[in-house]
């Protein structure tokens, strides 16, 4: 029977301590058919050069990418026993995402990052383990203002027309019911309402309003979310930065 995992960001390598203490605690006992599922800001594909080579790296970025990020931590994932899946969160190089192929896996659209790391795109609706889980990566950034754009921001951190209207398709195909919802940021209501400290400037925007009337019409058992840096639960919501869960299966 596989095992599912969930945690919130892992910021490329910077937040990987928590990723290897979940290791020596019970990563290293499971195989390619259990889970660890990130949500969001994984930064595990920053440079480009896993999927354009030196090149790419050098001259879409400019040389000062490659004095600020080493390669991509294509080893660092690819010896984990299990598969890394992931949603994408604000603090991504979506450019570089969506350079990947698109293949079809377990219902919905993924890119296949490294040999047991897969992309979860936003909209789709995946089967794992005989769970139903809807993904809606993305979120805005608060500090866009000392990014730069091409760099170390994107405005592919914010979904789509298209992946929003998807989502709502993909949603509709299924009686608007799943078993768990994952995305980046949280719905607008419930950012309001667990009432975390620093979290209001990050809400009142079109995605987490979109959120909003997903959690008023999608039939859902839990909602996971990250970007807040915080640990919190209120009802069927649940934030994470620092706890990992495992999911029971129970009904």
């Amino acid at each position: 029977m596989s095992r599912i995992f969930i945690k919130g960001d892992t910021h490329r390598l910077i937040d990987v301590e928590k990723i290897d203490e979940f290791d020596r605690v019970v990563g290293n006992e499971l195989t390619r058919d259990d889970y660890l599922i990130v949500l969001g800001d994984f930064g595990g594909v920053w440079t480009g050069k896993d999927i354009m080579g030196d090149k790419f790296a050098y001259d879409f970025y400019e040389w000062k990418c490659m004095l600020a990020f080493d390669d991509e931590p294509r080893e660092y994932w690819e010896k984990k026993p299990y598969t890394v899946l992931f949603i994408d969160g604000n603090h991504e190089n979506h450019d570089a995402l969506d350079m990947y192929p698109v293949e079809e896996w377990n219902g919905g659209k993924v890119h296949r990052i490294y040999s047991n790391t897969i992309h979860l795109m936003r909209g789709q609706i995946f089967t794992i383990a005989g769970k139903t889980f809807f993904t809606m990566g993305g979120a805005e950034s608060s500090d866009r203002a000392w990014r730069t754009e091409g760099f170390s921001w994107w405005p592919r951190e914010m979904p789509s027309d298209e992946e929003y209207d998807e989502a709502i398709r993909n949603l509709d195909r299924c009686g608007n019911k799943v078993d768990y919802i994952l995305t980046h940021c949280g719905p607008e209501t419930m950012l309001c309402s667990m009432n975390m400290k620093g979290m209001y400037y990050r809400s009142s925007n079109r995605f987490t309003k979109f959120l909003d009337s997903l959690a008023q019409t999608v039939k859902f058992k839990d909602w996971y979310f990250a970007h807040y840096h915080e640990d919190s639960d209120l009802g069927k919501f649940h934030l994470r930065y620092n706890r990992i869960d495992e999911l029971t299966g129970e009904d």
